[in-house]
């Protein structure tokens, strides 16, 4: 019974440790720290499962999180969040949203952990203040104002999300045809003039260690990565076997449409786009292979 009543929650509570940590991995390390904690509870005495599991898991988080973000300090190169695929059974099992947006995610990586934690628990689950406030340990008016000020540090970072889906399809398709045909002048006019590129390869896989600023210098360099002999090194650098089997697909990547490039089926580097009054604000790349497990 007790088992029953916590697998009820298990979806709801990776998809709160999954936005409040940034990776899967570890936020299923959290669910499962969280059941070992409801095994040792006389379950007979939880008045709401729900909100009992989501003290713990919240609580959890912030734990780990204030743990490795010092481990984060030392990553090799930018760091992007865990990437998860968004197709109807992903989604499901981890209760995952737009406000998984791999944009969202990164400008969340700015706040502190409780500011994190309230803004998750307020935007993306409603909770109600007082109850956040007993969960993080705080009183309703702190707790407000944490809520505050990741709002406004969130609505200042975050960027613009003012086109349809099939329109940010169209744009990836076309993104990706300008890339790998060479064509600098298509590509640099899907840009915004400020574009920036952000890669993670965790230092696994190379990649810029550093943001690529400017719609000139993403352009070229993705048409450098782009080519025929670009690709065949950017395979190299992922340990793939430039004479395996490569492909560019699209899927759906946390809330959003993404560029797969796959060697043999395997994901190799992920490109998802931040779009804005239709031209590209920002190309996130996502090289790690650690970062793409889950795809």
């Amino acid at each position: 019974m007790a088992a029953e009543r916590f697998e009820e929650h298990r979806a709801l509570l990776t998809g709160v440790a999954y936005r409040v940590l940034g990776t899967l991995a570890d936020a299923e390390d959290v669910v499962q720290e969280a059941w070992l904690r409801w095994t040792g509870v006389d379950a007979s005495t939880v008045e709401d499962d729900r909100a009992y599991l989501i003290k713990v898991t919240t609580r959890l988080s912030i734990d780990r999180l204030r743990r490795v973000r010092a481990q984060r300090e030392s990553y090799v190169g930018p760091w992007l969040p865990e990437l998860v695929g968004t197709t109807p059974d992903v989604a499901e099992h981890v209760e995952l949203s737009a406000s998984v947006e791999l944009a969202l995610l990164v400008v969340l990586e700015t706040l502190s952990p409780l500011e994190r934690a309230v803004f998750v628990l307020r935007e993306a689950f409603a909770l109600p203040y007082a109850e956040i406030g007993e969960i993080i340990g705080r009183s309703e008016p702190a707790t407000r104002q944490l809520a505050r000020r990741g709002r406004e540090h969130v609505q200042e970072r975050r960027p613009r999300f003012d086109v349809d889906r099939d329109e940010r399809r169209r744009l990836t398709e076309r993104f990706v045809d300008a890339a790998a045909g060479g064509d600098l002048e298509a590509l640099t006019a899907m840009l915004s003039a400020d574009a920036s590129l952000v890669g993670d390869g965790g230092g696994r896989v190379s990649a810029p260690l550093r943001v690529i600023a400017g719609a000139d210098k993403v352009a070229r360099f993705l048409i450098s990565i782009g080519g025929q002999e670009g690709t065949r090194k950017f395979m190299r650098a992922a340990g793939a076997d430039p004479a395996s089997g490569f492909a560019v697909g699209f899927a759906d990547v946390n809330g959003g449409p993404a560029a797969v490039m796959t060697a043999d089926g395997r994901p190799i580097a992920v490109f998802s786009l931040v779009v804005g009054d239709g031209l590209i604000e920002a190309v996130f790349l996502v090289a790690n292979p650690e970062k793409m497990s889950r795809l």
